[in-house]
């Protein structure tokens, strides 16, 4: 295995940031090509889910969008996944959150129009967007094409300060339409299933990063700990890759159903017999698990030169790795964050070539305080998808 790195796509214009106010704004833009745009020119207002305050739960709302401007893709969202980081997020459980939000990265529809500087994208493109919908576009992460790593802070999907747009509030895909920047739109391919493929644009490429970057291949060994939304994708895209795979896990009851997904092995982790058996026998794990555990057994199953991907993230601190684990084995502990713009394209592309796409279970506007509670609870197998039919129609005001 070898590390590797897809290659980046052009990039746009980079923001100016100011040393007298520390401001970021746009240059003084070229003239714009004498092709008319085909978007309408004024806001639109979406209909939208979303959360007032951290207690209220989602409640209908009326998003304000902009109107699109020459680089904008206009998009009607058909399906929106939801992340357990939604639920964190409308909650006010990772600190401080501008209300009203709607969440939603996982986005996936139809181009309605686009701008007058859009020639890669047209209207009635299947298209994605990701948890990514700007960045600074000028450090040397966003130049080596990992835009997810951006030294001034990219800008997020929902909830996050946009300082190309007058510095509003993203909001995200649990609505009807969005306004995006055609470089942090992804184009779907037609053979995936629109909903299927919406985790995909997180779960997907959060997965398949590490997996990309380590190089798998046929004849390595994949071990992933835990089998939720993440876990199940790290199975479906190593076995693509023509790994081995080894799920490790504290449940018998989802022995069966990591088998059913493609897993060659399974070990359940609170069984010592199992995991001394399993000594020296994986390449890379992918640890998914959100929740505070040891990860010293699952360092003793690595290989010389072994690596284990810390994906998910728990609210609390880990106990200790011992440095004498990785000493002897030269083992490698990382973290690892989504993907940029170009190596999810190429995930999704992937993908489509392989027939990989989530296990989801579709809901309407109203099943969405239900679905997050269900989340928490880990009933889901293995993702919920928005079905943005059923929101209600806008109102003649905005909300947000």
């Amino acid at each position: 295995m070898t590390p590797g790195r897809p290659v980046p796509p052009p990039l746009g214009k980079p923001l100016v940031v100011s040393d007298e106010t520390g401001e970021a704004s746009l240059p003084t833009p070229a003239p714009a090509p004498s092709k008319p745009a085909s978007a309408s020119g004024m806001p639109t207002l979406a209909a939208a889910y979303g959360a007032t305050s951290a207690g209220s739960g989602l409640v209908p709302l009326t998003v304000a969008r902009r109107a699109p401007k020459e680089d904008d893709v206009e998009i009607e969202i058909d399906f929106c996944g939801l992340c357990h980081s939604d639920v964190h997020a409308t909650r006010g459980e990772w600190g401080e959150q501008n209300y009203p939000l709607v969440p939603g990265h996982e986005i996936v529809g139809r181009v309605r129009s686009v701008g007058s500087a859009v020639d890669d994208f047209a209207p009635g493109d299947l298209v994605g967007v990701g948890c990514l919908v700007d960045s600074c576009r000028e450090c040397d992460s966003c130049l080596e094409g990992v835009e997810q790593y951006c030294e001034r802070g990219n800008v997020g999907t929902y909830g996050a300060k946009d300082p190309r747009n007058g510095g509003a509030i993203t909001q995200g895909g649990y609505s009807t339409s969005v306004v995006v920047d055609r470089r942090f739109v992804l184009r779907v391919p037609e053979g995936l299933e629109p909903a299927a493929a919406a985790p995909l644009l997180c779960a997907g490429i959060t997965t398949y990063s590490p997996l990309r970057y380590f190089d798998v291949e046929e004849g390595d060994v994949v071990g992933v700990v835990g089998l939720g939304g993440l876990g199940h994708m790290a199975v479906k895209i190593a076995k693509a890759m023509g790994a081995q795979v080894v799920v490790f896990t504290t449940s018998e009851a989802k022995v069966e159903a990591a088998i059913e997904l493609g897993a060659d092995d399974v070990v359940l982790s609170k069984d010592p017999a199992a995991m001394e058996a399993a000594n020296r026998t994986i390449d890379v794990i992918i640890d998914t698990v959100a929740a505070p555990h040891d990860l010293n057994p699952y360092l003793r199953t690595l290989r010389l030169n072994g690596a284990l991907f810390q994906l998910g993230l728990p609210p609390t601190d880990m106990p200790p790795v011992s440095p004498g684990t990785l000493i002897r084995r030269r083992l490698s502990y990382a973290g690892s964050l989504i993907g940029g713009i170009a190596e999810t394209q190429e995930m999704l592309d992937f993908c489509a070539e392989h027939g990989v796409v989530s296990d989801v279970e579709v809901v309407t506007a109203r099943q969405l305080n239900e679905a997050y509670d269900r989340m928490v609870a880990g009933d889901v197998k293995y993702r919920f998808v928005l079905d943005t039919k059923t929101l209600q129609p806008a109102s003649e005001k905005a909300d947000v």
